[in-house]
């Protein structure tokens, strides 16, 4: 696998119909992550030089423990789908074989995907 620590992110784009993510990185060599069957994200303090230090991939159960009031705070918005409770919510997650894939990072962009599966090329 290609190693993006230390990588500078240069762009990123989202993809809402085709449910993909791409960060494009700068470091050594170019190097794309892209997470597919995307279901929703959250970025935060996206902002010019951003530098991943990491993606960690968790169990999908892992964002109620990380992310539960948020989830609360959105379920009568449809966000990131209609459910009852975060519950429902994590049962679906689970049976369609969602991942919880958090980004870490030394200054700048970081947050989280809910995707089925992310790859790494150059």
């Amino acid at each position: 696998m290609l190693n993006i620590h230390d990588n500078e992110i240069v762009s990123y784009e989202v993809d809402f119909q085709k449910s993909r993510i791409k960060l494009h990185t700068v470091g050594d060599t170019q190097v794309t992550i892209e997470f597919i069957d995307v279901l929703t994200h959250m970025f935060e303090t996206q902002l010019q030089g951003s530098i991943i230090l990491d993606i960690s991939t968790f169990e999908v159960s892992r964002i109620l423990l990380d992310n539960k009031e948020l989830l609360e705070k959105q379920k009568n918005y449809g966000w990131p789908m209609y459910y009852e409770t975060v519950e429902d919510l994590l049962e679906y997650l689970q049976n369609e074989k969602y991942n919880y894939y958090v980004i870490l990072s030394s200054y700048g962009l970081n947050g989280w995907v809910i995707s089925k599966e992310f790859k790494i090329y150059g």
